[in-house]
This record gives C-alpha cells, sequence and structure tokens, in this order.
C-alpha cells in the first residue's frame, strides 16, 4: 500500500522540476510530494519541514543505490516479484476489486505492477547495501556491559513475561464417506467452470476455505515453487493451460483445485479452491477424550509427558523434540505470551510451571481442528533485562546501535565524495546530514 500511493501519486500529471541531484541521479519535486503525501495518508507528523526532511530521505536513499552499482549489488527478480505480489494482494484486499484499484492508481494492473516493481526493488538493494556494510560488526560481553553499565533503569529493555510449552495433539478421524463429499463437491465446481456456467473466480469467493484468497477470487500471486506444499507445487507448476482446472489435490491443508493464470519464469501465479472435511462432534469428543487420559496417565507416574509425544502426538513439527514450541520469528522456544496461538495462551496463562492443561480444541498451523493439552515447561517473568538472564536481547540492542552509527558514519563520507547539487529555495534547512551543502 505505502509503494502503491507512490505509484498513483507518480502517475498525476504535474508540472515538475529537478531540485537535488545526487551524483547521476535527479530528485524531482513530484517525488518529494508523492512521499508526503503517501506520509500524510500514513498519520505522519514531521518534527521539522517535510520539505526538508523527504528529500534528505531520498538523497540518503541515492547514495545506497549508487553504493550498490559499485559493488555490484543486485536482488534476483524473482525475490522483487514475489514481494510485489505480496505487497499488490494486500492492495486488493483493501481496495476489494482489481477495478477499483486501477481507479485509484489511475492506471492498469500491469502499469501499477510495473511502476511498484522499480520502487520495492530499489528498496530491496538498499537493504541489501547496508546488510554488507555492517556485515563485519561483532559485539563483545565487554561491550555490552560497557554500553548498561551507566544507563538509568528505566532506559534498560524490559524483557516481558516468556514462556516454553511443549504440546500433544490429537486430529479427529474423518470418515471416508466425508473425504468423498468434499471431493465430489470440487469435482462439481470443475464442471460448473468447463461447461461456462461459473467463473472459477466467483466460485472461489463464495467456496473457498482459504479466507485470505478468497476475496482475491482465489488469486495466490507469484509464487516460486518452495512457496507451495510438494504437493500442490507439482500439480500448479505442471499446468499449461489457463483454461483447465487440475484434478483434486490432497495437501495437509484439505483439499484443492487449480487454475493456471500467468507462469513466469520460475514462478507461477495461479487461483484455488480450497476445501476441508467437516469434523464431527464425536471426532472431536474422542480426541478429547483420549488425551484427558494421556493427561491422568502423567499425572499419576504412568509415564513422562515427553514419552507420550512420541507415542501419541499428530504435530510433526513438535513430535521430535519433545512436543516443545519453537518460536520461528526468534529463533528460540521461549514465548511471549501474545506470540503463543491464542488457544495455547489462554490455557496456559493461570498455569504453574510442570502443570498439563486439560485438553482443548485448537486450530493448528495448517488450518484443521485439531484436539491438544500443553505443558507449562518454564516461565520467566518480566523484568529489566539482566546479562545472566538476558545477554543476547542485549547484545541486540548494542548491536543495532553500533550499526546505527557506523551506518551513519558512512553517509558523511559519502557526502563527501559524491557529487551533490541543491536548487536555490530548497537549500535552507536545518538537514540531519549538514554535508549536503558544501
Amino acid at each position: 500500500m505505502v509503494t502503491l500511493s507512490v505509484v498513483a501519486q507518480n502517475n498525476n500529471n504535474v508540472v515538475d522540476e529537478v531540485i537535488w541531484i545526487v551524483g547521476d541521479e535527479a530528485i524531482l519535486k513530484s517525488d518529494v510530494e508523492a512521499v508526503r503525501l503517501e506520509d500524510m495518508g500514513r498519520g505522519q507528523r514531521w518534527d521539522k519541514d517535510p520539505y526538508c526532511v523527504i528529500p534528505e530521505q531520498l538523497a540518503v536513499q541515492k547514495l545506497f543505490l549508487h553504493q550498490a552499482e559499485i559493488d555490484s549489488i543486485d536482488v534476483p527478480d524473482a525475490d522483487v516479484f514475489q514481494k510485489v505480489d505480496l505487497n499488490l494482494n494486500a492492495a486488493l484486499l483493501d481496495y476489494g476489486s482489481r477495478e477499483k484499484l486501477e481507479e485509484y492508481a489511475k492506471m492498469s494492473y500491469s502499469q501499477i505492477r510495473e511502476k511498484m516493481y522499480q520502487n520495492v526493488k530499489n528498496g530491496m538493494i538498499m537493504e541489501a547495501v547496508q546488510q554488507k556494510l555492517v556485515a563485519g560488526i561483532k559485539v563483545t560481553p565487554s561491550q555490552v556491559r560497557r554500553y548498561f553499565k551507566d544507563l538509568p533503569e528505566d532506559s534498560i529493555p524490559f524483557i516481558p513475561t516468556k514462556v516454553e510449552c511443549q504440546i500433544i495433539t490429537r486430529e479427529p478421524f474423518i470418515p471416508q464417506e466425508e473425504i468423498d463429499r468434499v471431493k465430489e463437491e470440487l469435482r462439481g465446481y470443475t464442471d460448473r467452470v468447463n461447461d461456462g456456467s461459473a467463473q472459477f473466480s466467483t466460485l472461489a469467493l463464495l467456496y473457498s476455505e482459504d479466507k485470505g484468497s478468497a476475496q482475491r477470487g482465489g488469486e495466490l500471486g507469484f509464487s516460486g515453487r518452495s512457496s507451495f506444499v510438494p504437493e500442490f507445487a507439482k500439480v500448479a507448476f505442471s499446468l499449461t493451460d489457463p483454461k483447465a482446472v487440475s484434478k483434486v489435490v490432497e495437501t495437509e491443508f484439505g483439499f484443492h483445485i487449480i487454475q493456471l493464470i500467468e507462469k513466469r519464469g520460475d514462478l507461477v501465479n495461479c487461483r484455488h479452491i480450497l476445501r476441508k472435511p467437516k469434523v464431527s462432534t464425536e471426532a472431536l469428543q474422542k480426541c478429547i477424550s483420549d488425551l484427558d487420559s494421556i493427561r491422568k496417565g502423567v499425572q499419576e507416574g504412568y509415564d513422562t509427558f515427553e514419552a507420550c509425544v512420541s507415542k501419541f502426538s499428530y504435530d510433526k513439527d513438535t513430535r521430535n523434540n519433545y512436543g516443545l514450541l519453537f518460536d520461528n520469528k526468534t529463533s528460540q522456544s521461549k514465548y511471549e505470551m501474545k506470540d503463543l496461538p491464542t488457544e495455547v495462551a489462554r490455557a496456559v496463562a493461570g498455569m504453574k510451571v510442570n502443570e498439563i492443561s486439560a485438553p482443548f480444541i485448537m486450530v493448528n498451523s495448517k488450518g484443521r481442528e485439531v484436539v491438544a493439552i500443553v505443558k507449562l515447561k518454564s516461565r520467566t517473568n518480566g523484568h529489566r533485562a539482566t546479562m545472566s538472564e538476558d545477554y543476547q536481547e542485549m547484545q541486540d540492542v548494542v548491536l543495532s546501535k553500533m550499526s546505527e552509527e557506523a551506518l551513519e558514519k558512512w553517509i558523511r563520507e559519502k557526502q563527501k565524495t559524491t557529487y551533490i547539487h541543491i536548487k536555490d529555495g530548497w537549500q535552507n534547512c536545518e538537514f540531519e546530514y549538514p554535508g549536503w551543502i558544501k
């Protein structure tokens, strides 16, 4: 959406002029105005004149992009297109349809995508340059100690409560009759598309249980093979006729039919309709009863929770890890409560360490209903960071500060060796980096 605002504003027919030159790159008045309007739309407020702040921000970007040319830094087109399509898919969700999106941007969908491509690519290249510039920075324990030694207590990071949880899940039994019903339903959709009585996108909007893509008529956006589970990818990348509909495909998410929209190199854009077999109340109750028996067996000392994980749990992501939930964002097993699955957080909120919850129903990461019990392995209450308990978090603070200082130093040095011209009327500013005016 941010990039889309820039695209729309750059499409306006306004009198324009060059106001800055950084190296060989020009900054136009319309560039500044586009960013200003975009920031206003996001509720941005400036402490200083935006007609000073924004041109300087754009000039800094030019420095990084120029460095990318020197170092031959580029980013794969596949990665850029993937991010562009994520942005466009988000925009489609907000605007409701491709037609409304085109009306807002005052250009066709393909033109929006083309203009957005360069903005996204520049942003990714800048990130790559910055990562290279700070890659050699290392932080030692002594540097961390020195940094925090004289800080007032309220400036030391507050570490929120974190917990470690182990989980056992059971999936309710689904009879073959229910699976056959879902497959037949999907075959019916295929027949309606093939005989012309309905469009695939309309059926996806009405019936697909992938709610995110359903609002876009089932469209998933350009994606690489690794973005899909293997069973889905195999079929999606084998399609060649945009009018054809695939056979029913089974994945861990449920059952799908797929229609090709477009292929571009190693990327494919397709639509799908997802349907999931219904879970009966009786099957859920059976899982609840099974897990309650497992829980009581552990409580009475007949078995350990860890042993029961390997014997009984259906969750393949945790079964070989003693049931321990793992936070992929932090690469740690300790979660803030807000980052836990909602049902798990609710279950452990009032539990004591080593206590096991009663069985509860939850929706797993695949969008399927399962029954689970959790054990609270550990709890660390919220506190001010200490070297003994929170060294990693404190090291990250220092590393971020050192990286920021290194990038600021690089900008100041780069100003000295780069041709810079600022048009009269745009120089009377209190810049963050005074070296623009020589």
